[in-house]
């Protein structure tokens, strides 16, 4: 399969957390409409929905991410990042949603201000992919050695955060760590 065959979506407004989401499952699943449906349900009573953008532009949290894993019967196990990712065992895992530090910028000038970004990262036929919306395509991560090494480096960066996207059963029998 080359790259061109890799389901890749572009960063649009603030709806990384979709792109996340559809590039991972490498399909289109999830729109803006599906995450504001799953935003009401986690918050049916208020008017100021606390899982997304005040301005309805996106910004979805990780709640939007683990209801709509839930809805294809998946699931996202929170990565401890005091492990190492040597226990982690890839073959059980179907791919990574990380939370980046990631710069505004306004045309060519960068701000001094931080935001948080949604990326995705996934194997496709043998290579793993960074499947991140807002790169123009897929880049080849590599082998299990070079993803190891990519996602060292990301959750090293304080504050990054990871889900390891994996099948339900997969979550209940904690297959998805080598046992000690």
């Amino acid at each position: 399969m080359g790259e061109a065959e890799i389901f890749h979506e572009r960063q649009r407004l603030e709806l990384c957390a979709i792109h996340a989401l559809n590039n991972v499952l490498q399909e289109q699943v999830f729109t803006k409409e599906t995450a504001d449906e799953i935003c009401k349900r986690l918050a049916p009573q208020c008017v100021v929905n606390p899982h997304r953008s005040l301005f309805g532009t996106g910004n979805y949290d990780v709640n939007v991410i683990m209801a709509a894993l839930q809805s294809r019967g998946l699931a996202a196990v929170w990565w401890d990042r005091r492990r190492s990712v040597d226990s982690l065992r890839v073959d059980r895992v179907l791919g990574f949603i990380l939370n980046v530090p990631s710069r505004v910028s306004l045309g060519m000038v960068s701000l001094p201000l931080r935001r948080r970004h949604w990326l995705a990262v996934r194997q496709v036929s043998g290579p793993y992919y960074n499947l991140d919306s807002k790169l123009k395509g897929p880049v080849c991560i590599g082998g299990e050695v070079e993803l190891r090494n990519f996602l060292c480096e990301q959750i090293s960066q304080e504050p990054c955060e990871m889900l390891l996207v994996v099948s339900r059963e997969v979550e209940e029998d904690g297959s998805w760590l080598t046992p000690e």
